[in-house]
C-alpha cells in the first residue's frame, strides 16, 4: 500500500458517516498527463469508489472539443487552456487547480548514441547533425510542437531541419523513435517517459527549456460533479505528488 492510502481512503469515503454512491468520472486530458491518470486511475477507484473513463488529445484539440460541448466531468488541459474554458463558462469558477508542470526533452532509441544537449549551441549543433528528428506537429495543438517550431526558427535552423523532420499528428513521438522511423525525438518529458525502449537523454538546456503547467477543472456540465472534484482534489494528493516525479514531471510550484 502506498504512503498515505489509509488516510486518503479514510478522507474520501467517510462523507458524514456514510459511503459516498459510486460514479462514473469522464475525463478529458491532454497527451502529456495521459501517463498520470492511467497510473492513477485505480488507486482512485479503490479509494472512492467511482470509475475512471479516459480519453485525450492534443492540448488544441482538446480545447476545441471541450469549447464545442463535449460531454466530460473533468478536463486537465494546460493553464490557460483551463483559465480560457473557465472564462467562457465551460469550467465552473472555483473548482479548477493548478496539478503540475513538465520540460521537453530529447530522447533516441535505446542502445544509441547520446547527442549532446548540454547547452544551447551543443543542442543546436546536434539536431543539425541528425540524420532525422520528430515532434508534435504545430498545426495538431500540442504545446511542445507549437514550442519547438518556434524555438528552432529562433535558432536559425528551421530550414535545415525540415526536410529531414516528421510531424507527428498526436500521440507519442517516442514511438517513432523506437520502431526506427527517426533517430531523435523531442517532446514532453512525460510523454518520451511513456515509451518503452526509449533513451531519455535529458531536458532541453535551461536557457531554452519551456515548462508546461497543467491544470484541471471540473465542467460546468458534468453529470458527474460530485465524483470530478473528488478525483481533482486526489490529483493533487500526496500519492499524485510521488508519481508525477516518476512520470518525469514536477509539482506546479517547484
Amino acid at each position: 500500500m502506498r504512503p498515505g492510502f489509509l488516510a486518503m481512503l479514510v478522507g474520501l469515503t467517510v462523507l458524514g458517516g456514510r459511503p459516498a454512491v459510486a460514479a462514473e468520472v469522464r475525463v478529458a486530458t491532454v497527451g502529456a498527463f495521459r501517463p498520470v491518470i492511467a497510473a492513477l486511475a485505480a488507486d482512485f477507484e479503490r479509494v472512492s469508489g467511482d470509475t475512471v473513463a479516459e480519453t485525450h488529445d492534443t492540448a488544441g484539440a482538446l480545447f476545441r472539443r471541450i469549447e464545442n460541448g463535449e460531454p466530460v466531468d473533468l478536463v486537465i488541459l494546460t493553464l490557460s487552456g483551463i483559465t480560457d474554458l473557465t472564462a467562457h463558462g465551460k469550467l465552473v469558477a472555483g473548482k479548477t487547480a493548478r496539478l503540475a508542470r513538465v520540460g521537453i526533452g530529447v530522447a533516441v532509441k535505446e542502445g544509441a548514441p547520446a547527442p549532446a544537449i548540454g547547452d544551447v549551441e551543443a543542442f543546436r549543433q546536434s539536431l543539425l547533425d541528425a540524420p532525422s528528428i520528430a515532434y508534435i506537429d504545430p498545426a495538431s495543438g500540442g504545446s511542445s510542437g507549437v514550442y519547438l517550431a518556434q524555438l528552432f526558427q529562433r535558432l536559425g535552423i528551421d530550414e535545415a531541419l525540415r526536410p529531414k523532420t516528421v510531424l507527428v499528428q498526436g500521440g507519442l513521438v517516442g514511438d517513432r523513435v523506437v520502431n526506427g522511423d527517426v533517430a531523435v525525438g523531442l517532446q514532453q518529458i512525460s510523454e518520451l517517459m511513456a515509451v518503452k525502449g526509449i533513451r531519455l537523454v535529458g531536458p532541453l538546456p535551461d536557457a531554452i527549456q519551456n515548462y508546461t503547467l497543467y491544470a484541471g477543472g471540473v465542467s460546468s456540465t458534468a453529470t458527474n460533479p460530485e465524483a470530478a472534484e473528488k478525483f481533482l482534489n486526489f490529483l493533487q494528493g500526496d500519492i499524485a505528488t510521488a508519481l508525477l516525479r516518476e512520470k518525469g514531471m514536477a509539482p506546479p510550484r517547484e
